[in-house]
């Protein structure tokens, strides 16, 4: 076998949108691929026949996402197969194109266009369709304009490209750019008519929506804000047929993240974050509408909704959270694994999937569950639940187990001083020979509240196929172990450091092919803040990458699209309740300690953590005389290394294994 290359990045499928068709018969889902000529990401949709057992690809113009059954035989899907509408879209003109196919193939019809970058799209009933979409106030009731206004409209906003306004916070988001006044509303589309009408307001921004049980009615969460976006959001009922939404909300300090119908009642999960702040793992209540009645079920409960494992080979969004019949399916991540559990209105919580890795989403009709997952070491496929067993459906990346050295994660545990058990795990490097050391790379996770588990990830295979023993773990802070685990709120860089540090010395002392002398650190966003602090307060790594870091807490409150409201949340602090408490665990206090040579990556338009916090932890170890260099990826954000340019993600990584060469080989 060989080992694994850069380039094999650009060979990977990744999938996305599984969906099955309401008889349950057949599941549509999308396949990405890298594309280097055009340094960018091609998708198409592919059909799985169930009863036949076969895979075919229905569509093939690489532009092609999103699918949606009308019935059982016909999908409605988002393409930008026509130039013009790749123009439009590049020139601001808020238009998504849907286009129709049957499941035998054939050419797709164009069926109508929206006049709005289209966020989800979901189907009421044969007439009507729900979706969330980009408004900006700047373009108003665009929808309603003629071709002759919205041609002026945009024209003249285009003269205004050159500078930005703002009033609210925040005024921009990762992945976004400048959401200043723009909102995802919801609206409501009559395909016969073609009427178009809001449904939500310019102000509220539209988080969840639900399935609707009867083709009339849906629930959706929502937040509402002026000047300043707080936390807490609203639960609404929404009436097509009175065109109308209720009010459900039934505590005014509340985060919904959840609300299904189930069974004639609304099933939710949320907190209040009253006890462990934002991050609080939610709770699930049952409402009753008639009586406005809520229950909480299931108090044992104390895990996160939703995929929170590691991984770089993802792309395209999945469902998580999906009702049928008397269940309301999801996924959650325990310990080091993402897996599918179900709820019903009694708060029995079953596991549905015990295999270790993740469930990156699923869909589910009639009790027939079908999943894409990161299984055994794999990259994605698709699965089918049969029983408790999982069989694997798809081939896409089969051929990196058959053809590349694939280094497996070797887990162990240990007890901190204080009796907490934490999990860690190595992974040999290619062609390893008993006997002999090798240098290491500490890998440290984003979050903090994410974990790391035993799921393919590239970065680390490159790493070991280049001669790397790789070393990662889940301190305090991460997720899957519980409210308590995951709160080291104003605690940063003391428990988690303690943890990672106490870490590295037990797999030095039980895998005696580590060479202690050469051992390199890596991580981002919070890993890069980790990364930053470490080398402020040991010498013990010769080389350090810090990605997408943090470095100053009182920057960090100021600029980016959740600092005002994160860094008070998990610092306990703001500039002016305790200024000393954030420049205490602040990585840059402790730069003038640092001698570690380090490597900053970042992106220009990173607004989760800003360039600036790469910049001043940058500029000061250059001052104090440490060797560092500043790499900055422009047109990248935060997810640079999940879902950036196909030839940026590569540079990125080239230039990790190039400082560790250089520094720890």
């Amino acid at each position: 076998m060989e080992k694994i290359t850069f380039d094999d990045l650009l060979k990977f499928k990744f999938i996305s949108g599984l969906t099955l068709s309401p008889d349950g018969e057949k599941l549509a889902f999308v396949v990405h691929d890298m594309n280097k000529d055009e340094n960018g990401y091609t998708s198409n949709i592919w059909i799985y026949d169930i009863q036949k057992g076969t895979l075919s690809q229905l569509t093939s113009s690489n532009k092609d996402s999103s699918p949606i059954w009308l019935d059982s035989s016909r999908i409605l899907f988002v393409s930008w197969r026509e130039e013009k509408d790749r123009k439009r879209k590049e020139n601001g003109e808020p238009v998504t194109p849907f286009y129709e196919i049957t499941v035998e193939g054939g050419e797709a019809k164009r069926t109508f266009e929206l006049p709005f970058f289209v966020e989800r799209l979901k189907k009421l009933n044969d007439e009507v369709f729900l979706f969330t979409a980009v408004y900006d106030h700047r373009l108003g009731e665009f929808w309603k304009l003629s071709d002759e206004e919205k041609e002026k409209l945009l024209k003249s906003l285009k003269e205004e490209k050159d500078y930005e306004v703002v009033d609210e916070i925040p005024f921009w988001a990762n992945g976004s750019g400048f959401t200043n006044k723009k909102r995802l509303r919801l609206f409501k589309y009559n395909i016969q008519t073609q009427q178009i009408s809001p449904i939500t307001d310019e102000y509220s921004n539209v988080e969840y929506i639900s399935d609707s049980p009867d083709g009339n009615t849906v629930l959706y969460v929502s937040n509402t804000f002026k000047d300043v976006m707080k936390m807490p959001n609203d639960l609404y009922l929404y009436d097509a047929q009175k065109d109308e939404s209720i009010k459900l909300t039934h505590h005014d300090h509340f985060m919904y993240e959840l609300a299904e119908f189930v069974d004639g009642k609304v099933i939710f999960a949320g907190s209040d974050m009253r006890r462990y702040g934002i991050n609080e793992n939610p709770q699930f209540y049952i409402l009753d509408i008639s009586s406005n009645r809520v229950e909480p079920i299931a108090p044992d409960f104390d895990a996160s909704i939703g995929n929170s494992v590691n991984s770089d080979c993802r792309f395209g969004r999945n469902r998580a959270i999906k009702i049928d019949g008397k269940y309301l399916y999801f996924v959650s991540t325990q310990w080091h694994d993402a897996q599918l559990f179900r709820i019903d209105l009694s708060g029995k919580i079953e596991q549905l999937t015990f295999e270790t890795g993740s469930v990156d989403g699923f869909d589910v009709v009639n009790g027939q569950v079908f999943f894409v997952g990161l299984r055994n070491m794999k990259l994605q496929e698709i699965y089918e639940l049969v029983g408790k067993q999982e069989k694997q459906i798809s081939q896409f990346n089969e051929w990196v187990q058959k053809e590349r050295y694939i280094s497996r994660p070797e887990r162990f545990t240990f007890n901190t001083k204080d009796g907490t058990p934490i999990e860690g795990w190595v992974m040999k490097p290619f062609n390893f020979e008993p006997g002999k050391k090798y240098p290491a790379i500490l890998e440290i996770h984003g979050g903090p509240k994410t974990a790391y588990g035993e799921v393919f990830m590239h970065e680390m295979q490159l790493l070991a196929s280049e001669g790397y023993v790789v070393m990662f773990c889940n301190p305090r802070g991460s997720d899957g172990r519980g409210n308590q685990f995951a709160d080291i709120r104003g605690k940063y860089g003391t428990i988690d450091y303690e943890d990672i540090m106490q870490f590295v010395d037990e797999a030095i002392a039980k895998y005696e092919f580590i060479d202690e002398n050469r051992i390199g650190v890596t991580g981002g966003s919070y890993g890069g803040f980790m990364t930053n602090w470490i080398i402020g307060h040991t010498d013990r790594f010769k080389a350090a990458v810090s990605q997408r870091s943090i470095s100053n807490w009182i920057s960090k409150f100021g600029t980016t699209d959740i600092g005002y409201f994160f860094v008070e949340d998990q610092q306990l602090a703001t500039p002016w309740s305790d200024f000393e408490k954030l420049w205490w665990h602040s990585p840059m206090k402790y730069a003038d300690k640092a001698k570690t040579p380090t490597l900053f990556i970042h992106s220009d338009e990173d607004y989760r953590c800003w360039l600036v916090e790469a910049i001043q932890m940058f500029t000061s170890l250059k001052y104090h005389g440490v060797e560092a260099k500043l790499v900055i990826f422009k047109g990248e954000n935060h997810d640079l290394s999940r879902s950036g340019k196909p030839l940026h993600r590569l540079r990125r990584l080239k230039e990790i294994v190039g400082w560790f060469d250089k520094y720890i080989k």
